[in-house]
């Protein structure tokens, strides 16, 4: 049994106590994969997720010849325990010209780009390619950096993006030798911090010297997980423990919140506390840093207390001096010069910063979100599909350039199409816990990084949220079983 094409959220009823489990980090699950693969023995990944984008990677690295053995997690349906047998730097032949070996990178970015780096390190040619999307999204960066150490990189169209034939060994010391080319090269992350992590995943074992450079090079969330999962991990065999995934945690914390426009409060020291956040939490959440989406929380919290407290605005403030449909009348509360409140997707959230545009129409004061630039390029284009399906919802939203600006708003249901993007489907299915009539199309795209959201959405309390999920064509209550994408 599996998902229906179309599904209805319905509301949550009243706060509900919870404590929900979140499978591992893809992030930091597919950073792992590729140091396993290149470690001097066998290394076992515990809490590993298991989704489709770190499937790809697993079917990419059996492909290439790796031992690679999978086994259940007890704790986490979504979780396995991977062991891979690593071959000490060596990575296993490709084939020639005009045979290469193919490997299927679907729409998994990192998948994509940790891989174009990582065959550089064998010998002969592979060709990665992926689905219609995956060829669109950019890889010129990275390419032009493996250039200049000197491996062979021919893109199949002039776009410098998938498909892609790699010749690896080209950039051995034989071949920089003949060549000329130097052991160092540039690469920049203004596109993708991505192409900075694959370089970075190899360079050891390539004797590569690399150099970050643009848009906040040096404190890129991301390069700075890869260099820290670089630091620990263990090169030699062992054991590596995945944390559980912040942005799939991103939504459940969203869906404990009530509203950003009611004042409750936590009594610390004598000291009153805005604490908007009811009774969600989520089990084993990470405290390592290395995450930027483990923030947040803390970013809700600030949120709440600046849209509140800052600017001393209440509900019956509002009410009283712009009137009742205060949030039906966004251009009033434009003129009365509010302060906006603004978070940076390049350094405040990573992939939650979705989650948190789709919670800003509860606010009180507008919302600028800033520095999207990146969200144009990933599984689609959701700067414009944000926009889009929260206004289909009744949000005010204004894009400029590479920001949006959500103000208070009157929401109501909607169908929304998600574009086959897992995190789309997922912000407004939390949407649907607190406005009635939300729809999600093509719900199973979840697959990709969280196959079992749903589930948890329905499942009861403690472990779920005790939501009622529903076939939207039918009308009829959808049980467990068919609420797992796949």
């Amino acid at each position: 049994m599996s998902l229906p094409e179309l599904i209805e959220i319905v509301p949550l009823e009243k706060p509900v106590r919870a404590e929900i489990t979140v499978p591992g980090s893809k992030s930091i699950t597919n950073r792992a994969l590729i140091l396993a693969a290149l470690a001097e023995g066998e290394v076992t990944l515990e809490g590993a997720l298991w989704s489709e984008d770190t499937q790809i990677m697993v079917e990419c690295l059996q492909e290439l010849g790796f031992m690679v053995d999978v086994k259940p997690d007890p704790a986490e349906i979504c979780n396995r325990t991977i062991t891979v047998y690593g071959k000490g730097g060596v990575v296993p032949p490709g084939g020639t010209e005009q045979q290469p070996m193919e490997l299927f990178v679907g729409n998994a970015g990192t998948t994509a780009r940790f891989l174009a780096a990582f065959v550089c390190l064998g010998k002969g040619v592979y060709r990665l390619h992926g689905v219609p999307r995956m060829h669109e999204r950019p890889q010129a960066a990275l390419f032009k950096a493996l250039r200049e150490l000197g491996y062979r990189v021919r893109a199949e169209h002039r776009n410098d993006k998938l498909p892609a034939r790699i010749e690896g060994g080209s950039g051995s010391d034989e071949g920089r030798a003949a060549s000329g080319m130097a052991r160092s090269c540039t690469v920049s992350i203004e596109e993708s911090s991505q192409f900075a992590s694959a370089l970075l995943l190899c360079a050891k074992t390539g004797g590569w010297q690399v150099k970050v450079v643009g848009e906040s090079a040096e404190e890129s969330p991301y390069v700075a997980m890869t260099s820290k999962m670089i630091e620990v991990f263990p090169h030699r065999g062992g054991k590596f423990q995945i944390e559980p995934d912040a942005s799939s945690g991103s939504y459940f914390w969203a869906a404990g919140t009530e509203k950003f426009t009611e004042w409750t409060f936590d009594e610390r020291e004598g000291e009153e506390v805005v604490y908007s956040i009811p009774q969600i939490t989520i089990r084993n959440w990470p405290d390592s840093n290395w995450q930027i989406d483990a923030k947040f929380r803390e970013w809700m919290v600030r949120f709440a207390f600046e849209s509140i407290c800052c600017g001393h605005y209440t509900s019956d403030f509002l009410e009283k001096k712009i009137g009742s449909d205060w949030r039906e009348n966004a251009v009033a509360a434009e003129k009365e010069n509010w302060e906006r409140i603004a978070t940076s997707r390049q350094n405040e959230l990573g992939d939650s910063i979705m989650t948190a545009i789709v919670l800003a129409p509860f606010a009180i004061l507008p919302a600028t979100f800033t520095d999207l630039g990146r969200l144009r390029v990933q599984e689609t284009e959701r700067v414009v599909a944000l926009r889009t399906e929260l206004t289909k919802c009744g949000a005010k939203v204004v894009e400029e350039g590479d920001t949006l600006t959500v103000y208070p708003s009157k929401l109501h249901g909607a169908e929304i199409e998600t574009y086959n993007d897992h995190r789309m489907a997922m912000c407004f299915a939390i949407l649907g816990l607190k406005v009635p009539g939300i729809k999600i199309r093509n719900p199973s795209c979840v697959k990709k990084t969280f196959p079992n959201f749903f589930q948890k959405l329905a499942a009861p309390p403690p472990g779920g949220l005790g939501a009622i999920i529903k076939d939207a064509e039918s009308g009829r209550v959808l049980k467990q079983e068919e609420l797992f994408a796949e």
